[in-house]
C-alpha cells in the first residue's frame, strides 16, 4: 500500500510487483540456507531461524528515514505542505504541481468520507465491485493450488527419479525460477498491463493443473509422464509469477481510494491468509480421498477465476486512481464519484438543505 501511494503513475505497477520478487528472492534464500549441506543440520538450525531477524533489524534502522506518503498527508492529515515536500523529496525534482493536483482531486471526490472502516467498507454500494474483485483475486491467489503444488513437488520429482539426497536442490531450482519470472513481470506489467497479466497466468496454472492430473494418473503406465509432471510444475510456478502472485496485492492500491484503501488491504490480507491456512489445512485431506485427482479442484478455481477477470476486472495501467474508480463507478452504477453521498441520500430534505 505505501509502496502504491509513492510512485508515480507510469511506474506504480512495476513499484507494486516489487515487493513479490523479495517475497521470492526471500524464499529461495530459505531453500539455499535449507539446504542438508548448509544450515539444516542439528547444530545448524538455531542460526537458520535467527537469521530471520536480519531483515526486521534492517528495516527498523532505515524506514525512520523513509518520507511519509504524500496522499496519506493530503487527503488524511490535510498538510499540503508537507505532502508537497514528501512528494518533491521523493521525485527529486521541485515541480511537483501536476501530482499534487491529482491528489487535490482524489482528496475532492473523498471530502466527507472520512476513515473507512471495514464494516462500512461491505457497506458502500460504489465500492462493492471493487470489493468483490479483490475477494476473487485474492482468494483466488491461494486457492489456485500454488502450496498445494510445492507440498506435492518433492514427490513428483522423487517419482521421476530424482534422488532423495538431490531433490532439495531441484526444489531450489524450482523456487529461481519462480525468482527469474517475477522479476520478468517487474519489467512487462506496465507494458502487457495488469489484466492481461493474470489472465495469462491462471490460464497457464490451469492447464498446468489439468495435464499435471493426466501425468499422475498415468505415470505408473506411461515411462516418460514422471518427466511431464516435472515440466507441469515448472510451469504453474511460471504461470503463478507473472499474473496470480503479485498483481491481486497491486490492484488493491489501485481500484480503492485513499479513505477506503486501508480497509480494504485488511480485507485482501483476511482473505489471503485464511485462503492459505485453508489450503494447508485440508489438502492433505483431499490428497487422501482424491490422489492424482485433487489438482483438479485447482484447475476449476483457476478456470472460474480467468472467467471473472475476462468478464469484470478492467485493465487500470496508466490510469489515476481518480479515472480508476470512474470506471468502477460505472460498474456499480453510481454517478457521482462521491461515496459520502450513500449516507446523505437517507437523510430527510431539511437536513440535506442545511
Amino acid at each position: 500500500m505505501y509502496l502504491g501511494e509513492l510512485a508515480p503513475k507510469n511506474l506504480r505497477g512495476a513499484l507494486g510487483v516489487v515487493p513479490q520478487v523479495f517475497i521470492t528472492v526471500g524464499i529461495l534464500v530459505a531453500q539455499i540456507f535449507g539446504l542438508r549441506s548448509l544450515l539444516a543440520t542439528e547444530e545448524g538450525w538455531p542460526y537458520l531461524l535467527g537469521l530471520t531477524g536480519l531483515p526486521a533489524a534492517l528495516q527498523l534502522a532505515i524506514l525512520p528515514f523513509f518520507p511519509e506518503s504524500p496522499r496519506y498527508l493530503l487527503v488524511q492529515k490535510k498538510d499540503e505542505e508537507a505532502a508537497r515536500k514528501a512528494l518533491q523529496s521523493l521525485r527529486g525534482w521541485p515541480n511537483v504541481s501536476q501530482e499534487m493536483e491529482e491528489i487535490r482531486q482524489e482528496d475532492e471526490a473523498e471530502r466527507a468520507a472520512g476513515t473507512m472502516s471495514v464494516l462500512k467498507l461491505f457497506r458502500m454500494r460504489s465500492l462493492r465491485w471493487q470489493l468483490i474483485t479483490i475477494v476473487i483475486l485474492m482468494g483466488g491467489q491461494q486457492l489456485s493450488g500454488v502450496n498445494a503444488i510445492y507440498y506435492y513437488a518433492d514427490q513428483i520429482y522423487s517419482k521421476a527419479g530424482v534422488k532423495a539426497t538431490d531433490v532439495q536442490y531441484v526444489t531450489a531450482g524450482t523456487g529461481a525460477v519462480n525468482v527469474v519470472m517475477t522479476v520478468c513481470a517487474v519489467f512487462v506489467v506496465e507494458l502487457l498491463g495488469r489484466r492481461l497479466l493474470i489472465l495469462l497466468g491462471f490460464s497457464i496454472c490451469f492447464t498446468a493443473c489439468v495435464v499435471l492430473t493426466i501425468a499422475l494418473v498415468l505415470q505408473e503406465t506411461v515411462s516418460w509422464m514422471p518427466y511431464l509432471s516435472i515440466v507441469c510444475v515448472i510451469a504453474y510456478v511460471i504461470g503463478h509469477a507473472i499474473g496470480p502472485s503479485p498483481i491481486p496485492a497491486l490492484l488493491i492500491t489501485e481500484v480503492f481510494l485513499q479513505s477506503s484503501r486501508p480497509a480494504a488491504f485488511m480485507v485482501g490480507g483476511s482473505v489471503h491468509w485464511l485462503s492459505n491456512f485453508t489450503v494447508g489445512l485440508i489438502f492433505p485431506f483431499i490428497q487422501a480421498g482424491l490422489g492424482a485427482y485433487s489438482f483438479i479442484i485447482f484447475a476449476v478455481i483457476c478456470l472460474l477465476t480467468t472467467i471473472y477477470t475476462f468478464f469484470i476486472v478492467p485493465e487500470t495501467k496508466a490510469k489515476t486512481f481518480m479515472e480508476i474508480n470512474q470506471i468502477f463507478s460505472k460498474m456499480n452504477k453510481i454517478s457521482e464519484v462521491h461515496p459520502e453521498k450513500e449516507e446523505l441520500k437517507d437523510l430527510p430534505p431539511s437536513a440535506l438543505e442545511q
